[in-house]
């Protein structure tokens, strides 16, 4: 008996969301109250808890520069222990369920280790089941390339997995569930007042993602934009009638040129003296798994590259490369950060732009930088002053202070 007429949901759990048994039973019982309530489900899953980085650093133990290859062998198995056991939960609790890998599910990639990009999604199984009334378990982060290689698809890329095939179903939405329940106008962990944001549009929420904020990956992000998927970033546990913050095409205007501002605490930052070939420093980053957030200068300026550090698996290698073609005309600093105010009025509000700077350089003196874009106001300052800088950049922008701002 074929089940066609239901809706699709897809919805995405993260690691910590699995991080026990317990709680891999009450995902299940989530999962399967969704059912109930008449829907199709495909669950994407990250690996449990701290998983990636216990094999991470099991793989480091053993050399400081794992091959690339090597690494998305060992780092795709966290998501496929999940998906196993998140399986059986469901079935113990009565619903059919079946668990696929990310290549059994039609996610196919290009041939870069480490953080691939979907180029293809065909989910022919995952379809046949759904329509055999079964809850689709998939591991998320991984797929196959056309040269059948397992791939991964960098830090957060199980948010892409479930983006992709919300997007190759026709899902009528997709949830990406976390420990945190949506969007704020800063980290919370930073911010304490800082407030949930109800609705963002996809540049925006990829503005942030680019420049540090961890709630949706911003790969993720773009692929929803591109084929049009509303993603709902919810909490776990939370209640089940909360939205949490939804990311779609043409949200409701905000009254404010700033929607939130995001931060990384540690950047790299190379300098290299004028006359060398951006592409050539590209090169080197993208071999290191490790692109670019900004480039600043070139030509008869020195050209300044803002690297994060996230996922990046071979700093030491990045570092000695670096050395090895640029010699002395390399400046590498490690004890950088960034923060990013983003909203769709800051290339018009002149205020905002000599308020955020007026703050910044308070905490660093000269020793900053500024990036403006259309949507991004970034500052490169260091470490030690980031959090202090989003707390009051915070307060002048979302509290009492910044009510009347045009």
């Amino acid at each position: 008996m074929t089940d066609t007429a239901r809706p699709i949901v897809v919805q995405k759990y993260g690691g910590s969301s699995l991080a026990t048994i317990e709680k891999v039973r009450a995902v299940a019982e989530r999962i399967a109250a969704t059912v109930e309530q008449g829907y199709r489900v495909v669950a994407v899953v990250s690996a449990m808890g701290k998983t990636t980085d216990g094999l991470l650093s099991q793989a480091k133990a053993l050399s400081p520069n794992p091959a690339p290859r090597e690494l998305d062998m060992l780092m795709s198995v966290g998501e496929r222990i999940s998906t196993a056991l998140l399986a059986i939960a469901l079935e113990d609790l009565g619903h059919r369920a079946i668990s696929f890998t990310g290549s059994q599910s039609g996610i196919i990639t290009n041939t870069r280790h480490n953080r691939a990009r979907i180029v293809e999604v065909r989910p022919y199984r995952l379809l046949d089941e759904l329509d055999d009334g079964k809850v689709v378990v998939v591991a998320g982060y991984q797929g196959v390339s056309y040269a059948r290689e397992i791939t991964t698809l960098g830090r957060g890329g199980t948010d892409t997995s479930a983006v992709a095939l919300a997007a190759a179903l026709g899902a009528a939405w997709c949830e990406i569930c976390s420990d945190v329940d949506g969007v704020y106008t800063a980290d919370p962990r930073v911010v304490s007042d800082a407030t949930r944001l109800d609705e963002l549009t996809h540049e925006e929420m990829i503005a942030l993602a680019r420049s540090g904020a961890k709630v949706l990956n911003q790969d993720c992000v773009e692929y929803a934009s591109h084929h049009g998927v509303a993603i709902f970033a919810k909490s776990t546990f939370g209640p089940r009638d909360d939205a949490g913050t939804v990311v779609r095409v043409n949200p409701a205007a905000g009254p404010r040129p700033v929607s939130a501002l995001a931060h990384r605490k540690m950047v790299l930052e190379t300098t290299l003296r004028p006359g060398h070939d951006a592409a050539a420093l590209v090169d080197i980053l993208e071999h290191a798994g490790a692109m670019p957030h900004a480039l600043v200068g070139g030509g008869r300026d020195p050209l300044r590259a803002i690297i994060p550090v996230d996922d990046a698996h071979r700093l030491g290698t990045l570092r000695a490369r670096l050395v090895e073609r640029f010699g002395a005309e390399v400046e590498i600093r490690d004890d950088r950060g960034t923060i990013t105010a983003v909203g769709p009025g800051l290339g018009e509000s002149p205020h905002v732009i000599k308020l955020a700077a007026t703050i910044v350089t308070e905490l660093a003196g000269d020793d900053h930088q500024v990036v403006l874009g259309p949507l991004e106001l970034s500052f490169v300052l260091p470490s030690a002053a980031v959090e202090e800088a989003v707390r009051r950049l915070h307060h002048a922008l979302f509290g009492d202070s910044g009510a009347a701002l045009p």
